[in-house]
């Protein structure tokens, strides 16, 4: 898969051009009962808007708020829940001057919260579901980042993708952008991100992390979600997700090093420090090859 063209420096959004020149931390924000790392922690609005604002003091560039678990074997959740949950989130989020992302792949939701000045649709979907991609393309700003799921969250873990997945998370990633381009999207507007943990095997979550290059072919900036995931667990032996700080921290930084430009994380201050010691290395190294 050749690059189509060079990836932009900068993801527009409904209010902010986020400069991607530097990493953007995204910070996770559950308002849900059953996450799979931190569920029922921040249920309520008033425990998730506190959440909100701690994370933007640990250095945040993004806020991540989602109203339905997306771990292996979870249900779905009613719209009216989901509303429920998100929208008085949202609602005082937006306040906060950063940009507000929505993970969720319902139409009906990414309008609401758009409306309410959201700036990112998050879809674990693609925008695949119904009258999804209309909802962002009838945007006249909004950001969007598609992820790659293999098959739906009750079974992506039964029965995990097969063989090499680059070529097919690669291709999967470069098409549902090229469509969202031919509804009209801008193409600074997308950013991609390859699903850890959404159907993959644990070798072909740490394959998709060593050959992660490949999948900046298509042209687009490169989200990564490692935070917590049990792929980590698997190679470390922490069972319990909420004690995956450590190798959490660890993912991101090799998930930039090798081009990724958005880490999706529930530790964000640990995040924002490791990258900051690798921000000052790379900025030495670059006034030596200079002299």
């Amino acid at each position: 898969m050749a690059p189509e063209t060079s990836i932009t420096a900068v993801w527009r959004t409904s209010r902010f051009a986020i400069e991607l020149g530097r990493p953007c931390v995204m910070g996770i924000v559950n308002v849900t009962p059953d996450s799979f790392s931190d569920g029922g922690a921040h249920a309520s609005t008033a425990a998730a808007l506190r959440h909100c604002e701690r994370l933007i003091a640990e250095g945040a560039h993004i806020l991540d708020i989602g109203g339905e678990s997306t771990r292996p074997g979870s249900p779905a959740v009613p719209l009216e829940a989901e509303l429920a949950r998100v929208l008085p989130v949202v609602r005082e989020a937006v306040k906060l001057q950063v940009p507000v992302s929505v993970d969720t792949y319902k139409p009906e939701v990414m309008r609401a919260v758009l409306d309410l000045g959201a700036d990112i649709v998050n879809d674990i979907w693609a925008l695949r579901q119904p009258g999804a991609a209309e909802a962002v393309a009838s945007h006249p700003s909004c950001g969007v980042c598609l992820m790659h799921m293999h098959r739906e969250p009750k079974t992506m873990q039964a029965v995990p993708m097969a063989g090499d997945v680059l070529p097919a998370v690669g291709e999967f990633l470069a098409d549902r952008a090229r469509m969202l381009e031919s509804l009209g999207v801008a193409r600074e507007r997308i950013v991609i991100d390859p699903g850890i943990g959404f159907g993959k095997t644990v070798a072909q979550n740490f394959a998709l992390l060593a050959r992660q290059r490949e999948l900046l072919a298509a042209g687009f900036p490169l989200l990564a979600g490692w935070s917590r995931k049990s792929s980590l667990g698997a190679v470390t032996g922490i069972d319990a997700a909420a004690e995956r700080g450590a190798p959490s921290v660890a993912a991101a930084l090799l998930a930039v090093e090798r081009g990724a430009v958005v880490v999706r994380v529930h530790d964000v201050r640990d995040t924002v420090a490791a990258l900051a010691v690798w921000q000052a290395m790379k900025q030495e190294q670059g006034q030596d090859t200079q002299q």
